[in-house]
């Protein structure tokens, strides 16, 4: 396996969410995760974005009332 490439803050987190929906290449995995290893700050961020992603999913698969569907489509239209 080639030297991994250390990361700043910003890099890890602009990959993140790539990096959260195993979509970076095998390389650039390794570089987030590495710095997610080392960081405290990131991996908090990590940890919390994954957390909200599980959450989210989850709600997903709820259907919202009728009401709040239709609010959301009408403040989706304004922009």
């Amino acid at each position: 396996m080639p030297d991994i490439r250390k990361l700043s803050c910003e890099e890890a987190l602009q990959h993140l969410y790539e990096h959260l929906d195993h979509a970076l290449a095998a390389t650039d995995a390794a570089e987030v995760e590495h710095h997610l290893e080392t960081c405290r700050a990131c991996f908090s961020r990590a940890e919390f974005e994954k957390r909200l992603k599980e959450r989210l999913a989850a709600i997903g698969r709820e259907r919202a009332p009728g009401a709040l569907q239709k609010r959301v489509r009408d403040l989706l239209r304004r922009f």
